[in-house]
């Protein structure tokens, strides 16, 4: 009897497991989801680069995964005239933008994500 019960718990583990696998498979693997898909990427409608004459690098806090990168880029991706890219590797988001932005512009956009903005810079294109 004993023996039933312990083959019965592995199967069940075993079971676990195969789910989460297949779940982080057909997903990705991300800290920001219970395993279900990705928010929808949010595209530019201007793809034209010469049309975003200034560029900002953002330092954010909290960027450990691909899901939070797509949360990132996404909010601000949201705005009309921004158009951004994040580096998980450097946690640095680099932003075309067609106006002026100043810093609280940035937070405001971030707010509805769990992600601080820790340093903003102009860069020269």
């Amino acid at each position: 009897m004993a023996n039933a019960v312990i083959i019965l718990i592995l199967i069940v583990l075993i079971a676990i497991a195969i789910r989460r696998i297949y779940r982080t498979v057909r997903y990705g693997g991300s800290c920001c989801g219970s395993g279900s898909a990705m928010d929808k990427k949010v595209r530019v409608k201007d793809r034209n680069k010469a049309n975003y004459p200034i560029v900002y690098m953002l330092k954010i806090d909290g960027m450990v995964c691909a899901g939070c990168v797509r949360k990132v880029e996404n909010a601000l991706n949201s705005e009309g005239d921004l158009w951004a890219k994040a580096d998980l590797e450097n946690k640095a988001v680099r932003v075309l933008s067609k106006k002026k932005k100043e810093r609280d512009d940035f937070t405001d956009l971030l707010k509805t994500t769990p992600y601080t903005l820790l340093e903003m810079t102009e860069m020269g294109r």
